[in-house]
């Protein structure tokens, strides 16, 4: 008997799992083995990744502040995918914060400060050669040079928010 090739949900797909998942995990319905191996299984693809992230940083749910053992080790075992997502995450979210803060939208700036601060933990407790190579490329591009110039780039992100987005990234390693 052959195993079943894992499931890969849609980036909505993968949304919609992840805030059934963290409301179960809120309302202790879920243990946090039991949402780490979820997760695992959740992260192993890309969109799978991507729509677990969107809805686990920017939401009201406590995991990623928390971040239980047995989901660090979950994110941890998925690699460079969520190394490599939770960098762009933190600089999207930094660069939003300014951007709200210039328009002085103190509710929108909150949410993108908080997105902030759980990729900077999150990149912390991820494995540390993995995560140092990957903010290294993108403050690489902040100074104008490298591969994630194009991803600045496409966001149109002004010099302000390049420099935030560099003091983020050297913020990472100063916890």
């Amino acid at each position: 008997m052959t195993e079943a090739a894992p499931l890969e949900p849609t980036f909505q797909q993968a949304m919609e799992i992840t805030a059934q998942w963290l409301a179960l995990w809120e309302n202790g319905e879920l243990s946090d083995e039991v949402i780490g191996d979820r997760i695992s299984e959740l992260v192993a693809s890309r969109d799978g990744a991507r729509g677990f992230f969107v809805v686990s940083l920017a939401g009201d749910c406590p995991l990623m502040d928390r971040l239980p053992d047995p989901v660090v080790f979950a994110l941890r075992q998925a690699g460079d995918g969520v190394v490599d997502l939770s960098a762009r995450n933190l600089a999207m979210s930094t660069a939003m914060a300014l951007h709200h803060e210039r328009n002085a939208d103190a509710a929108q700036q909150a949410g993108s400060e908080r997105v902030q601060s759980r990729c900077t933990e999150l990149l912390r407790v991820l494995e540390p050669e993995a995560v140092k190579g990957r903010l290294e490329t993108l403050l690489e591009a902040t100074e104008g040079r490298g591969e994630d110039v194009a991803f600045l780039k496409r966001w149109g992100y002004d010099a302000g928010q390049t420099a935030a987005i560099a003091e983020a990234v050297l913020a990472v390693a100063e916890g």
